[in-house]
Protein backbone atom coordinates (compact mmCIF):
# COMPACT_ATOMS: atom_id res chain seq x y z
CA UNK A 1 0.00 0.00 0.00
CA UNK A 2 1.40 3.54 -0.68
CA UNK A 3 0.29 6.96 0.83
CA UNK A 4 1.24 10.67 -0.81
CA UNK A 5 2.12 13.15 2.29
CA UNK A 6 2.92 16.40 2.32
CA UNK A 7 4.69 15.74 5.86
CA UNK A 8 5.75 13.30 7.88
CA UNK A 9 7.44 12.41 11.34
CA UNK A 10 11.31 12.12 11.34
CA UNK A 11 11.36 8.57 12.87
CA UNK A 12 8.62 5.90 10.84
CA UNK A 13 7.61 2.65 12.15
CA UNK A 14 9.43 -0.03 10.57
CA UNK A 15 6.63 -0.96 8.14
CA UNK A 16 6.83 2.14 6.69
CA UNK A 17 9.09 3.12 4.30
CA UNK A 18 9.77 6.86 2.20
CA UNK A 19 10.18 5.35 -1.12
CA UNK A 20 10.59 8.95 -2.66
CA UNK A 21 10.34 13.01 -1.67
CA UNK A 22 10.35 14.82 -4.81
CA UNK A 23 8.84 18.71 -4.87
CA UNK A 24 7.19 18.44 -1.84
CA UNK A 25 5.24 14.86 -2.29
CA UNK A 26 6.41 12.21 -0.27
CA UNK A 27 5.64 8.92 -1.59
CA UNK A 28 5.26 6.44 1.55
CA UNK A 29 4.75 2.83 1.41
CA UNK A 30 3.40 0.74 3.97
CA UNK A 31 3.84 -3.07 4.43
CA UNK A 32 1.04 -4.10 4.92
CA UNK A 33 1.86 -7.72 6.04
CA UNK A 34 3.76 -6.63 8.64
CA UNK A 35 2.50 -7.64 12.60
CA UNK A 36 2.58 -4.47 14.20
CA UNK A 37 0.63 -2.64 11.06
CA UNK A 38 -2.27 -5.06 11.34
CA UNK A 39 -2.15 -4.36 15.00
CA UNK A 40 -2.93 -0.43 14.47
CA UNK A 41 -5.48 -1.41 11.77
CA UNK A 42 -7.43 -4.11 14.17
CA UNK A 43 -7.67 -0.59 16.45
CA UNK A 44 -8.94 1.72 14.01
CA UNK A 45 -10.90 -0.39 11.91
CA UNK A 46 -14.76 1.13 12.15
CA UNK A 47 -17.90 0.99 10.20
CA UNK A 48 -17.45 3.43 7.42
CA UNK A 49 -20.65 3.00 6.02
CA UNK A 50 -23.36 0.10 6.84
CA UNK A 51 -22.11 -3.09 6.90
CA UNK A 52 -18.41 -1.99 5.48
CA UNK A 53 -15.70 -2.56 7.60
CA UNK A 54 -12.93 -1.01 7.72
CA UNK A 55 -10.04 1.77 8.20
CA UNK A 56 -10.38 5.56 6.87
CA UNK A 57 -7.06 6.68 5.34
CA UNK A 58 -7.24 10.06 7.02
CA UNK A 59 -7.42 8.05 10.66
CA UNK A 60 -4.14 6.07 10.07
CA UNK A 61 -2.32 9.08 8.88
CA UNK A 62 -3.51 11.13 11.95
CA UNK A 63 -1.97 8.00 14.07
CA UNK A 64 1.46 8.33 12.08
CA UNK A 65 1.92 12.03 12.24
CA UNK A 66 1.80 11.96 7.93
CA UNK A 67 -0.39 14.86 6.65
CA UNK A 68 -2.05 13.41 3.56
CA UNK A 69 -2.71 14.73 0.17
CA UNK A 70 -6.34 15.41 -0.12
CA UNK A 71 -6.48 14.45 -4.44
CA UNK A 72 -10.19 15.57 -4.07
CA UNK A 73 -9.68 19.09 -3.19
CA UNK A 74 -10.06 21.36 -6.31
CA UNK A 75 -7.15 23.39 -7.46
CA UNK A 76 -8.43 27.79 -6.57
Amino acid sequence: MKLYATSIPQTLPTWATVISNDAGLIEVEINDEDPDFHSIIEELCTEIQPGVIGVKASDLCLVLSIEMIDTNEKNR
